[in-house]
């Protein structure tokens, strides 16, 4: 498929923010592309060259691109600012100058492919080492050298990560399941498979080269990270006990970093919940497990929480973002060493548990995990009574835990990858009153401050994820919590992620100052969640052209670097929680934010 091809449906996908738009796009371009030149599509399309586990970004600096882009061109470094400054995207500014070539000499050139341009960006990515600099800009002044003004501008978005498609992942398992004729069909098998293989791409090609059947080969792989199960949130031990059937597993929920160990022979690998491999950053785990996983193969899951080395308490989760390095790893180990507390097992030697009940996982994760002080498996009591299960969650909240996740252990417990649902429920001690606990909110947008905030974002406004729309809904602002050292780190974060119009994938009311990609996710506390006329989460579900807002939300300090914007705190969970705090608090009548 020749590239300018691809910019063609990349503009279109541009031109609608309707979801059924961009998928019946998303199919059209599909269906024309080869199975090779769909897997790359997929991926390029979301930003990337490979899945996150196998840890080659794409992403290329603005000032190196600017640099390819004033050697096609024969601009002066002043220009390309100024263009850049009026226009607010470098893409843009590329197709403005390139376009200003003779058209003669566009016109003399073999046409670009995909394949060329993927190959050129593969290079442009492993570049390292020294004369790295200037062979990625290389590169890109002779890919955009052979461009017209429409693929320059999207390739210099490609390479610079600024792409605004407002498509995701699963965009393109809706355009896949439509792809083979019935969405309602196969979706979920599609699904599965991505869950399973973290790889949109691969799904994608699988779905041209054979249809369903090639898609329902996918097994899970040890080296290849399983997206992660993820829990709903309730605010009473008796809905907990209902929404289970009366009975559930409790166990601890740790204030540490969610991690997926591969154990295959000798070899240790470690994913985060984002699916990105972390191993370099843990190398007493990769220790601990070689030494205490009694297996040969195994994917399983643990709860890695930061100790005190003098006293063997849990350290609170800042502590365990040290860690969070490329340099010095082993004397970050030393200073800021990590327990394990394994909850889960996946795979073990050529057995696939998912579709196991939980207690026969549990039994299989009881049996190869040997025990140590600092390594074993989660704290855990099977409960069927309201006090029993509050009893528990005193008492991990008194052992340093953030409360509790009850677990179903009926035969349908299996291990749902990638999914959220009814089977894990979080319980945490804020639930029972009014609303203290954290949410896990995305920045979509910000607000120019005033005064001692000059010069910074003084206000941002924050979204919870909607998994049915696969959008971001505004929730509320915030401008409290952040200290003189937080404005500055999230100003340069927020700058890399400003776009000129609002992106396809947030909903919301509210027009900020500036829009921004929905990637950065806070952590907040808020005093109550209440009724508001301005704020889309919950649209409807509570009261008629009415949403849901956090009131008086605050900043507590910690980035969840650890987690996408779709593991943020879900539209749903606030809805539940905003129905539970009614039980116990009454608002006014017409109460608004």
């Amino acid at each position: 498929m020749e590239f300018r091809r691809l910019a063609e449906y990349y503009e279109r996908l541009e031109a609608t923010t309707k979801r059924l738009e961009m998928r019946d796009i998303l199919v059209e371009l599909l269906r024309e592309a080869t199975p090779e030149e769909a897997q790359r599509i997929a991926m390029l399309s979301l930003g990337r060259l490979y899945p996150p586990y196998v840890g080659i970004e794409l992403g290329m600096a603005e000032k190196l691109a600017i640099r390819a882009i004033r050697s096609v061109t024969g601009a002066s470094e002043a220009e390309v600012e100024r263009l850049l400054a009026k226009r607010g995207d470098l893409g843009l500014v590329a197709e403005e100058l390139i376009s200003r070539r003779k058209a003669q000499t566009i016109l003399l050139q073999e046409p670009l492919t995909v394949e060329q341009v993927y190959a050129t960006f593969e290079r442009i990515a492993r570049e390292t080492g020294e004369g790295a600099v200037e062979n990625k800009v290389k590169l890109l002044t002779g890919l955009l050298a052979k461009a017209d003004p429409k693929e320059a501008k999207y390739i210099v978005r490609l390479v610079t990560g600024t792409m605004r498609l407002g498509v995701a992942d699963m965009t393109f398992i809706d355009a896949a399941s439509a792809l083979l004729g019935d969405v309602a069909a196969y979706r979920d098998e599609i699904e599965r498979a991505y869950n399973i293989s973290s790889d949109i791409g691969q799904v994608v090609r699988l779905v041209k080269v054979g249809g369903i059947e090639a898609v329902r080969s996918v097994r899970l792989r040890v080296g290849v990270p399983v997206r992660p199960m993820l829990a709903e949130r309730l605010t009473s031990a008796a809905e907990i006990l209902e929404k289970l059937g009366g009975r559930g597993l409790a166990e601890y929920k740790y204030d540490g970093e969610r991690l997926q160990i591969h154990k295959d022979g000798d070899r240790v690998m470690i994913f985060s919940r984002r699916q990105e491999n972390i191993t370099h950053q843990f190398p007493d785990v990769v220790r601990m497990c070689s030494e205490r996983l009694r297996v040969k193969q195994a994917i399983v899951e643990c709860e890695a929480v930061a100790m005190d080395p003098d006293t063997g308490s849990m350290l609170p989760f800042q502590e365990l973002m040290h860690r969070r390095r490329k340099y010095d790893v082993e004397k970050a180990a030393e200073l800021y060493p990590v327990g394990l507390f394994f909850f889960d097992a996946i795979y073990v030697d050529g057995q696939d548990l998912m579709d196991r009940p939980l207690p026969e996982r549990r039994s299989v994760l009881e049996e190869i995990v040997e025990p140590s002080e600092a390594f074993g498996l989660t704290v855990a009591k099977l409960v069927d009574d309201q006090g029993d299960l509050d009893s528990f969650l005193q008492r991990a909240v008194e052992d340093g835990c953030e409360g509790v996740i009850v677990k179903d252990v009926s035969p349908r417990s299996v291990y749902r990858a990638g999914a959220r649902g009814w089977l894990w429920i979080k319980y945490k001690r804020s639930y029972v009153s009014k609303l203290t606990d954290t949410l896990d909110l995305v920045v979509i947008g910000a607000f120019h401050g005033k005064g001692k905030r000059s010069g910074w974002y003084g206000t941002l406004l924050m979204a919870a994820y909607d998994p049915k729309t696969d959008t971001f809904k505004s929730v509320c602002k915030v401008g409290t919590g952040f200290k003189e050292e937080d404005l500055e780190r999230l100003k340069s974060m927020i700058d890399e992620r400003v776009v000129p119009e609002k992106p396809a994938r947030v909903d919301s009311l509210m027009q900020p100052d500036v829009w921004v990609r929905p990637e950065i996710v806070l952590e907040l506390v808020g005093d109550e969640i209440t009724v508001s006329p301005i704020h889309t989460c919950g649209w409807g579900s509570v009261q008629p052209n009415a949403g849901l807002a956090i009131r008086f939300p605050r900043f507590t300090g910690r980035y969840r670097f650890d987690k996408g914007p779709e593991d943020a705190t879900t539209v749903e969970e606030i809805v539940e929680m905003y129905r539970s705090q009614l039980k116990t608090v009454v608002p006014e009548e017409g109460e608004v934010v």
